[in-house]
């Protein structure tokens, strides 16, 4: 038996303000990319089943785009006469019972089998039994739904968990609401042949189960996913669990630390020949103050001008003359700045940059106040 599992696909996630030539977000065509991939390589392998484990769409009210690909792509799925089985994750679960779920749209496909209404639902077929536990709200009904499941394992046929959550605290994606797997009911996993998890964003084994994974995302919600690799799980579930993980091709992160201390030699020492179209992310160590200012934006972007989008990362020097935490509660960010700027600089130099100081201050407030 083979099954191909895939996860966090968040359909509809854009990010950057960058259009491509069809005046798509950049970002979010990257994620139907990475979709297109996954469904491109299920149509080579032909596996006996194909399981998603939750955050199909990004948000619970997708987008037309969004709906209208997912659709696209499910339907050369559907035509492929391989069962699906796909769980609700927490971004695609409404908050409130108000909202329809968005998975209700695939509840035509012939082939497509959802659980998405908060509740345990077993999904048997000849020589499987999918024991579904889409994301669910209510921790204290999320118990009875794990006990229902227990109760339904199935002597005669292998039998598959799926959830969308967290299995102990190494796995919080520290989002609004996700569920954490209850770790007394951990002895539960023994008796699956193999439970396929959605929710955290880095393929893995988790702990000491052998036959629990999280599939990982096929694209990444932030820079801090760039360790990372992006793909899919091919499992084999014939004389014994045999799990391979498939990588897809997505767009790079590269990282880059620049000196300030150092600033002129450590930019030249700089390797740029690797980051056409990648996102790029810059910090700038050992950074003071006055350092700061002097270091434009705009100067830093253009030494990765092939890059699709440079982020620059501020990470200020600690000195003994830094006030500590306590004594700077009461200040304003406004006023512990001239503080450090007095300290840093004689009186004729701190005077001259005071009230250019003030004046970015009060722009700043300007532009981010609400009451306008």
């Amino acid at each position: 038996m083979k099954i191909v599992h895939f996860s966090d696909t968040h359909l509809g996630y854009n990010d950057l303000d960058i259009l491509n030539e069809k005046n798509i977000n950049q970002r979010e065509a990257d994620f139907y990319d990475a979709f297109t991939q996954v469904v491109q390589q299920i149509q080579k392998i032909k596996p006996d089943y194909i399981i998603h484990t939750g955050d199909l769409f990004h948000r619970s009210s997708p987008s037309n785009r969004a709906i209208t690909f997912a659709l696209e792509q499910f339907k050369i799925l559907n035509a492929l006469n391989i069962p699906i089985v796909m769980i609700a994750g927490n971004h695609s679960t409404p908050r409130t019972n108000l909202s329809s779920p968005i998975l209700k749209i695939f509840d035509s496909f012939e082939n497509v089998h959802v659980a998405y209404n908060q509740e345990y639902k077993s999904i048997e077929f000849k020589d499987v039994v999918f024991h579904t536990l889409p994301h669910m709200n209510d921790d204290t009904k999320a118990l009875s739904q794990i006990e229902l499941c227990e109760k339904n394992i199935h002597e005669n046929k292998k039998n598959i968990m799926m959830l969308h959550c967290s299995v102990g605290a190494w796995y919080l994606m520290a989002e609004f609401g996700e569920w954490v797997y209850p770790s007394d009911k951990e002895y539960i996993f023994p008796k699956m042949d193999y439970v396929a998890l959605g929710h955290w964003h880095g393929f893995g084994k988790v702990g000491k189960h052998e036959n629990v994974y999280y599939a990982g995302s096929t694209e990444r919600t932030s820079l801090n996913d760039k360790r990372n690799s992006k793909g899919f799980i091919v499992l084999d579930l014939n004389k014994s669990l045999h799990v391979e993980y498939r990588e897809i091709n997505i767009r790079p992160i590269r990282t880059f630390e620049i000196d300030c201390e150092e600033f002129e030699s450590s930019v030249e020492s700089l390797h740029v020949q690797d980051i056409k179209d990648a996102l790029v992310e810059v910090k700038l160590k050992n950074l003071s103050a006055l350092m700061s200012m002097d270091i434009q934006t705009n100067d830093i972007k253009n030494l990765f001008k092939k890059a699709l989008h440079v982020s620059i990362k501020r990470e200020f020097k600690n000195t003994d003359e830094n006030a500590q935490l306590g004594d700077i509660e009461a200040l304003s960010l406004e006023e512990y700045f001239l503080e450090h700027i007095k300290e840093e600089t004689k009186t004729e130099e701190y005077e001259r940059l005071k009230n250019k100081i003030k004046e970015l201050f009060a722009t700043y407030e300007e532009s981010n106040d609400d009451t306008n």
